[in-house]
């Protein structure tokens, strides 16, 4: 009996165990993945935040995984000793369906770090700002995800709508302020509700994503556009995604002031006075939706105001045969630079203050390395440029020795600055989060 009960037990702990085995196998397989996901962020730069991105609740995971593979981005967080933690948060850029995913709510997107903090418009969680009546959505607020900033414009207008949102003296309702994704789903909601809407953009329509490269893939999920319908794509280049923008604004009628630039916002006793490059407008409200980029940052040297400088990069092609410098270090510098170089007769630079790119994906991590390897793009290391002229560009080294480089085109991916003078001068109060909501 007793051998019969310990070969019955030995069977049972053995069937257990086989049992357990995949699990205890697939447990170590996201241990080691998460480790080296955490030492190519460190090799990339990509271990630090650069804004929104997720934390996790100690001791609230219970392991489930589900964060881990709903992630478009890949590889944000990682399993380490049976816990979810960002492994590469510099990947981040907000989606949110991790937080969304997780069962027991472990999950938190927040702003910032304890040591880097993130310069934002004070907002409530109708998106209006301290100024009332002043709303502020999309990447202007921290979100830049194009499904983020429909789902943003939709809930603010309906939010206004709530509040009683039409004007009774003749006044716009309405008046949004740039074109990009989250003006764009502001202004066909409030022509969805039937509000008196005016939208201004100061280039085009599309906004940061128009200055893309050309053939970016730019990353969305499905979205419900007011009088069109359903956008059933997951990843869609930017010439594509341009021309769906056009065909949304013809087949719903909407009409975008282009090429007008908005130059104050003005409180009054019944709404606001919007001051433009071409005349005043009034309206009961206002929505900001001009992005944290639409101010780019100068690298402040003699000849930068000249023609031939500038700070995006849209038809490759129309700078062929040319002699092209770009300036920056970041994603958009390197794409801008292996962009041009696909173009025939285009010799290409890129001068960059470090000896080395620290904070760009991997994939234009490779791609850098190729093209300098091939000799397709030429790299400048641990260079800045000091002087810019109508047939060349002055830079110094490292050692501080000047060279000069024949040029006919500049363009600077130097980052953009917050537009914190205009918010101000509108009466919008900033805040620095740091490793908050």
């Amino acid at each position: 009996m007793e051998s019969d009960t310990l070969i019955i037990l030995v069977g049972g702990l053995t069937i257990t165990a086989l049992a357990m085995l995949p699990f205890y196998l697939r447990h170590q397989y996201r241990e080691r993945r998460a480790r080296r996901s955490a030492e190519e962020a460190k090799r990339y730069g990509l271990d630090v935040a650069a804004t929104l991105h997720p934390i996790v609740h100690p001791g609230a995971c219970i392991s489930a995984g589900a964060c881990l593979s709903v992630c478009p981005e890949g590889d944000v967080l990682g399993l380490v000793q049976g816990m979810a933690v960002p492994v590469a948060p510099g990947r981040c850029i907000g989606h949110g369906l991790c937080e969304r995913a997780c069962p027991v709510e472990a999950i938190q997107l927040v702003f910032g770090t304890a040591t880097r903090g993130v310069e934002l418009p004070r907002i409530k969680g109708n998106f209006e700002t301290n100024v009332t009546g002043l709303y502020v959505i999309g990447e202007l607020g921290g979100m830049g995800l194009i499904r983020n900033a429909f789902e943003q414009g939709r809930q603010c207008v309906e939010g206004i709508i709530s509040e009683g949102g039409r004007s009774n003296n003749g006044m716009d309702d309405v008046i949004v302020v740039g074109a990009g994704p989250a003006g764009l789903s502001a202004s066909l909601n409030c022509l969805h509700h039937g509000l008196k809407c005016r939208t201004i953009e100061r280039e085009d329509i599309g906004g940061t994503v128009r200055s893309y490269p050309r053939k970016k893939l730019v990353l969305t999920q499905p979205v419900t556009v007011p009088g069109y319908g359903k956008l059933k794509v997951q990843e869609i280049r930017k010439e594509a995604l341009m021309g769906l923008w056009t065909e949304i604004i013809e087949t719903t009628g909407l009409e975008v002031q282009t090429e007008e630039t908005v130059t104050a916002i003005e409180r009054g006793d019944t709404g606001f006075t919007v001051r433009t490059s071409k005349q005043d407008y009034y309206a009961k409200r206002v929505i900001l939706a001009i992005g944290r980029r639409g101010v780019p940052r100068k690298l402040g040297v003699p000849g930068e105001d000249q023609p031939k400088v500038a700070y995006s990069l849209r038809e490759p092609e129309a700078y062929a045969g040319d002699r092209v410098l770009v300036v920056g270090g970041g994603d958009s510098a390197v794409e801008a630079a292996l962009s041009l170089a696909e173009i025939p007769g285009t010799s290409v630079t890129l001068s960059y203050r470090k000896d080395r790119f620290t904070r760009i994906k991997p994939k234009n991590h490779e791609r850098s390395q190729a093209a300098e390897q091939d000799g397709s793009v030429r790299f400048l290391w641990s260079t800045s440029v000091t002087d810019i002229r109508a047939d060349q560009v002055t830079y110094r080294d490292a050692d501080g020795q000047d060279h000069v480089l024949p040029n006919d085109q500049v363009f600077i991916f130097a980052g953009g600055e917050l537009p914190t003078k205009f918010l101000q001068a509108a009466g919008v109060m900033i805040d620095t989060k740091f490793g908050e909501t």
